[in-house]
């Protein structure tokens, strides 16, 4: 490896950044794929678009008002799915709603969208040290979400019907819970981009789910291979000078290969 790269102040914030998003997906993540709603991530990054455009029409600040549209439509599935309405279907409602209001601002905002790319596909190497504040803050909160709340969140992930018989608050758990993914997508998404925030809230997961029946220890191997790949994957794009989204996705998908090797 080589190790004057460290002296770079662009590298130091990358090697932070993917660290700090390998511990909040461990959280969301396990929850996701646990409760079989994966595409939910994607639903909730498409909505964030009509968020995006608002804001750049409006004049606000589009981290806001991303925010605004992830939460209220992470809010809305889990309002549909009460409704007996199937998840996945609720999910593409909203992701296609999310698209179709991004599109309308956007083409109504005067001018060119200077930053819209950024959102979409992301740098890893471009995190600022206000982006590892944030997300510093946010993954804390995850963990100390987990830390008061396990035992619950783990019982409605693998069983909510037995959860409600046990009168647990189910619907507080998944509102919380949809909150807290699409907090953490609005803030990765400018960070790493639509196709690596996709990837760290579900091959890691999947990997760790081949290795272990155990929640915590999902959560902790998941976590372990996000930073395996991300590290190794940003060593090897910077060396070998090709795009870090592209080389740490293709590391995951071969550490997950590796497990299906497994009996």
């Amino acid at each position: 490896m080589d190790y004057e790269l460290l002296q770079y102040a662009f590298f130091r914030n990358a090697l932070a950044g993917v660290a700090l998003i390998s511990i909040a997906c461990a959280v969301i993540g396990v929850y996701i794929v646990t409760r079989r709603m994966v595409f939910i991530a994607g639903g909730i990054t498409h909505t964030c678009f009509g968020g995006l455009g608002l804001g750049y029409f409006m004049g606000w600040n589009p981290i806001v008002t991303a925010a605004a549209f992830a939460i209220a439509g992470s809010i809305g599935v889990d309002a549909m799915s009460r409704r007996k309405v199937r998840q996945d279907s609720a999910i593409a409602v909203v992701w296609a709603l999310g698209m179709a209001l991004g599109i309308l601002f956007v083409f109504l905002t005067p001018g060119y969208v200077p930053e819209l790319n950024s959102f979409l596909f992301g740098n890893v190497l471009n995190i600022t040290r206000t982006d590892l504040w944030a997300f510093a803050i946010f993954a804390a909160l995850a963990v100390g979400v987990y830390a008061l709340l396990g035992k619950t969140i783990v019982a409605v992930s693998f069983d909510e019907d037995f959860a409600r018989t046990r009168h647990l608050p189910v619907n507080f758990i998944n509102t919380l819970m949809m909150v807290m993914v699409s907090i953490g997508i609005v803030l990765t998404i400018k960070m790493i981009g639509v196709m690596l925030l996709m990837s760290l809230v579900s091959l890691p997961q999947l990997t760790a789910e081949r290795l272990t029946n155990s929640y915590r220890r999902m959560m902790l191997i998941s976590g372990a291979v996000s930073l395996i790949g991300c590290i190794g994957g940003l060593w090897l794009s910077v060396i070998i000078d090709v795009p870090a989204s592209a080389v740490i996705v293709i590391l995951l998908t071969l550490l997950y290969a590796l497990t299906l090797l497994k009996r």
